[in-house]
C-alpha cells in the first residue's frame, strides 16, 4: 500500500484551526483511496527518540526553555536537516476529543521542536528545513503532503504543498505576516514541490498569477466537512431544546457568524449592519481572538460597554465545544459570513450542510463555494449587508428556498468527492496505480 504523510503542525493545536479539520477530511480522504495516512508531529524535546505517543497526545505543551547559544546552535543546524523518528499508534493513550481525538493514521512520525526551529531557520537565514524519515524500509512514507505554507521539504520524496490561499499577498493589510518573507516562502515551496494542491480555483489563480506557477502543476481538490453521525442525526426539537437552554435562544430566530475575528473576516461589517437592520432577532457571534481584531470589534465594544439595547441583541462567545457549535448553526435562521475574502470558506459549506441559510460575499472563492445557494453581497457595502439582514430576517419563502438550494449545493463537497479528487491527484503522480 502506498503511503502519505501529512505535517500536524495544526493537528497538534488543542482548539483546532481550519487547516486541522482539513488535515482530518484529509487523512480520511487517503484512507477511502486505499492510501497509508501518516502524520508527522514536531512536539517539544531534544531528543526525537524518546518522543512517544503520550508526548504527541499532549497538546499544546509548551516549549522547554533553551538558553540563547543553544537556541542559536539548534536554529543554525536545522538548514542541515531534521531527522524524524516512527510512533506506532496504540490503543492505550486516549487522545484530547476536544483536539477531534487521534488522527486517523497508521504511523505517527516525531522529530523534537521540528515546526518551531524551521520556522525560526526560514526567518534567520531564508533555508528551508529538510526532514528524513528513518524507521524499517514498510513505514517510510512515499510522499508528503505539507498542509500549509511550511518552511520544510523532504529529500528524495514526492512534495506535495497544500496553499489555502494567498491572503498576505491579495490583501496585505489584513495579515500581519512579514510579506517578504512571506514571498520568499511560497517562492521557494513553488520550485520545490513536485506538485501543488489548492482548494479552490480562486486559489488556484492566484497561484498562477502571483507566484507563477504552472497550472499543470496544480489540483484543486476543495474541501469537504465531515459531521460525526451522533450530533448531526439529533432531532431538531432536540436541538431546539439545547440552543433554548443553554443560550436562551429560540430555533431559526437569531444570526450567526463563526470564525477568527480578523480583518479579512469582516466583522466589523457584520456589526455594523446588523445594528443598522433593527431586526430584533439576536446576532450571535463566535470567535477567538486574532490578529488586528481590535478594529474589528471597536463598535461593538462601544455599544456593548454603553449599554444600549443595540448592544444588547447581540452576544459574543470567544470559543464553543464543537458539539455546541454544531448546534448553533443547526438553529440559526441565518449564518452571516460576508467575508473580504476566502480560499474556500468552510463556515458557506457547513451551513448549507447543516440547512440553514446563509449570506456571504462576492469575494474570493464564495461565489464558487456557494454558487446561487446564498444571498450574495458586495463585502464593503455596509448598506448591502444591511438589506441583505432585513431580507432573511423577514421573507419566510426567502430563507426557505436558500436552505433548499444550499442542501444540493453541498452535495458537490462531499468527503467522497474530495477523495476522488484527491485520488486522481496522487494517480497522476505516480503514488497510487492506476
Amino acid at each position: 500500500m502506498s503511503s502519505v504523510c501529512i505535517d500536524g503542525f495544526n493537528l497538534a493545536m488543542a482548539k483546532g484551526s481550519g487547516i486541522a479539520t482539513y488535515s482530518r477530511n484529509l487523512l480520511s480522504a487517503f484512507s477511502d483511496c486505499g492510501i497509508d495516512g501518516q502524520v508527522l508531529y514536531g512536539p517539544p524535546g531534544n531528543d526525537s527518540r524518546k518522543i512517544s505517543e503520550v508526548t504527541l497526545a499532549d497538546a499544546e505543551r509548551p516549549l522547554a526553555k533553551v538558553r540563547k547559544f543553544d537556541r542559536f546552535k539548534r536554529t543554525l543546524l536545522s538548514q542541515q536537516g531534521r531527522t524524524a523518528f516512527p510512533i506506532i499508534p496504540s490503543d492505550k493513550v486516549i487522545w484530547s476529543s476536544r483536539g477531534g481525538g487521534r488522527p486517523e493514521a497508521g504511523c505517527f512520525w516525531a522529530a523534537g521542536d521540528l515546526f518551531h526551529y524551521a520556522h525560526r531557520c526560514f526567518q534567520a537565514y531564508g533555508r528551508v528545513t529538510p526532514v528524513s524519515f528513518v524507521g524499517e524500509a514498510d513505514q517510510v512514507p512515499d510522499a508528503v503532503q505539507w498542509t500549509a505554507t511550511l518552511p520544510l521539504y523532504a529529500p528524495k520524496k514526492i512534495n506535495v504543498y497544500t496553499i489555502h490561499d494567498l491572503i498576505p499577498l491579495r490583501l496585505p493589510h489584513s495579515t500581519m505576516e512579514d510579506k517578504q518573507k512571506y514571498k520568499l516562502l511560497c517562492d521557494e515551496i513553488s520550485k520545490r514541490a513536485d506538485h501543488i494542491a489548492v482548494v479552490s480555483e480562486t486559489t488556484k489563480r492566484d497561484v498562477v498569477e502571483l507566484l507563477g506557477v504552472s497550472p499543470d502543476r496544480i489540483t484543486t481538490t476543495y474541501q469537504s466537512v465531515t459531521i460525526p453521525k451522533e450530533i448531526v442525526e439529533r432531532s431538531a426539537s432536540e436541538v431546539a431544546l439545547e440552543i433554548e437552554g443553554v443560550f436562551d435562544l429560540g430555533w431559526k430566530d437569531y444570526f450567526l457568524y463563526f470564525g477568527a475575528i480578523e480583518p479579512k473576516k469582516n466583522v466589523g461589517r457584520i456589526v455594523e449592519a446588523f445594528l443598522a437592520s433593527g431586526v430584533d432577532r439576536p446576532l450571535v457571534i463566535v470567535g477567538g481572538r486574532a490578529w488586528l481584531e481590535e478594529g474589528e470589534v471597536a463598535l461593538l465594544d462601544q455599544v456593548q460597554r454603553d449599554g444600549t439595547p443595540a448592544g444588547k441583541r447581540i452576544r459574543r462567545y470567544e470559543y464553543m465545544p464543537y458539539r455546541l457549535l454544531v448546534s448553533l448553526i443547526r438553529g440559526a435562521r441565518a449564518t452571516l459570513f460576508p467575508s473580504l475574502y476566502e480560499g474556500f470558506g468552510l463556515p458557506v459549506l457547513e451551513s448549507m450542510l447543516l440547512e440553514t441559510a446563509v449570506l456571504t460575499s462576492t469575494a474570493g472563492s464564495l461565489p464558487e463555494v456557494a454558487g446561487e445557494s446564498a444571498l450574495m453581497v458586495d463585502p464593503y457595502d455596509v448598506p448591502a449587508i444591511t438589506k441583505g439582514i432585513q431580507a432573511l430576517a423577514f421573507d419566510d419563502d426567502l430563507v426557505a428556498d436558500l436552505v433548499a438550494r444550499g442542501r444540493a449545493r453541498a452535495t458537490l463537497f462531499t468527503p467522497e468527492a474530495h477523495a476522488n479528487r484527491v485520488r486522481g491527484m496522487y494517480e497522476r503522480l505516480g503514488v497510487l496505480k492506476v
